[in-house]
């Protein structure tokens, strides 16, 4: 019986034996093979590649133009793309500053941050960032975290000074945490975050955040801590004697109109502009009307003085020492996480519609500056806004020119504009954080889960 080796000829085995010998890479040193590991994972791309055999002065510019991105699209940039971004901007200003206001009501701080929020840090990241059609500013989910962990440990009510100088001061850990993210080229982190777990906790928080702003819908000026709907329910059902029917009206009113005018950008996308225009819609019409009917004297709270100018510097006021450091680095870790992630799904997802590539690494890097020059400069908390970034995008804008826009149209309000929102009824802030909640809630991803 003839043998599997017998089945070939002689020549044929030995020339296959031959073009498929390996030879075994010889062993190397351990910490030359350490040292190959960590560079092939912090850097995988060799960004340090296009500095070799360049001039001093040329490695300088190569260098500015790494971390300040603007520089490397700027010599481009001309009247027919600043037209675009021009009208980006100016729109997504006009969401801007009542979410501005809206969501710095989240974190128990004083309204006119949020407008302090939503100038200096978009600037920032306009010099850094590596996306077009990123948005940034404050966004609800970091504001009910903020608000919630630092609650815990000091009343934002009977200590405002302290709660505000922790809240600066939670802004720079998660500045610094986020900056050191993109200096280490670590961005491989923020993606064991898997989906599931960030649309369960966006679903979560945005139910909690809407179950909470019953409190200004039906006027109620006591409301529960908790954030159980077993509480809230019984918060609100047990002070009906309280209600202000005035109120409610204007608040069912309010979310009509809200939800009306997203329903009909969504069937008519190229209407996209009346969803992006109604809160600042909203925000003028519930003013107007509370100065007419003078409904602040009939159980209509508003948002009264606003102060006027820019931002005053807060580098000082950061708080260094126990026992409530570990209170703000707590808050801080937590929230530049979780704002991170955020960030930098909405900015990966508008740059596969476009079909252009962001730098994970220097979008941690951007963030992380822009939280931390603003926790110097009165600002809390932010990150990149999925309904701000749709807005910039369905707008046009061609680069991050429309952030700068933005921020000057805030720049503006903060000189001029801010004495006009003295009479701003709280109940319509309620209402826009509410729809606001409701586009947060993915339920097809928890249908699909």
């Amino acid at each position: 019986m003839e043998t599997e080796e017998n089945t070939f000829p002689q020549g044929t085995e030995e020339s296959h034996r031959r073009h498929h010998a390996v030879e075994a890479p010889e062993p190397q040193p351990f910490l030359k093979s350490l040292q190959y590991s960590v560079k092939e994972t912090l850097f995988p791309d060799d960004p340090f590649r296009q500095f070799k055999n360049q001039k001093t002065s040329r490695k300088v510019v190569l260098g500015l133009k790494y971390f300040l991105s603007i520089l490397d699209w700027a010599p481009r940039y001309n009247f027919k793309l600043f037209k675009s971004d021009l009208i980006a901007g100016i729109t997504i200003a006009s969401l801007a500053i009542p979410q501005g206001i809206s969501y710095a009501k989240l974190a128990n701080l004083p309204p006119i941050l949020g407008l302090y929020s939503s100038f200096v840090p978009p600037l920032v990241y306009a010099l850094l960032g590596s996306s077009k059609d990123l948005a940034v500013g404050t966004v609800a989910v970091g504001s009910l975290l903020t608000g919630a962990m630092l609650s815990k440990e000091v009343d934002a009510e009977k200590d405002p000074k302290l709660y505000l100088h922790l809240a600066f001061t939670a802004t720079f850990f998660a500045g610094v945490l986020e900056a050191s993210l993109g200096i280490f080229r670590l961005g491989f982190i923020v993606d064991f975050l898997s989906h599931a777990t960030i649309v369960g906790f966006m679903g979560g928080a945005a139910t909690v955040v809407s179950l909470q702003q019953l409190k200004g819908i039906f006027g109620l000026k006591h409301f529960t801590e908790a954030t159980d709907v077993i509480s809230v329910m019984r918060s609100v059902f047990s002070q009906t004697h309280q209600w202000r029917w005035e109120s409610g009206v204007l608040g069912c009113c309010f979310l009509f109109f809200l939800l009306s005018t997203r329903y009909f950008s969504t069937k008519k996308p190229k209407f996209f502009w009346v969803a992006a225009m109604a809160p600042l819609t909203l925000v003028i019409l519930g003013s107007l009307l509370v100065y007419f009917t003078h409904a602040e004297r009939h159980g209509v709270q508003v948002i009264g003085d606003l102060k006027k100018g820019l931002n005053p510097l807060s580098v000082f006021d950061l708080v260094f020492t126990s026992p409530y450091m570990s209170t703000a680095l707590k808050t801080g870790l937590i929230t530049g996480i979780i704002a991170l992630a955020e960030g930098i799904a909405v900015g990966r997802s508008f740059a596969m519609f476009k079909n252009y590539n962001i730098d994970g690494n220097k979008e941690m890097l951007a963030f992380g500056m822009m939280n931390i020059v603003g926790s110097f400069t009165s600002c809390y908390l932010t990150t990149g806004l999925f309904s701000r970034s749709a807005v910039n995008f369905n707008a046009g804008c061609k680069t991050a020119v429309s952030n700068i826009v933005m921020a000057i149209a805030v720049m503006f309000t903060l000189l001029f504009l801010t004495p006009f929102f003295y009479y701003t009824p709280l109940v319509v802030l309620s209402s826009i954080i509410m729809v606001a909640m409701l586009g947060l809630i993915d339920y097809h991803s928890s249908l699909e889960g």
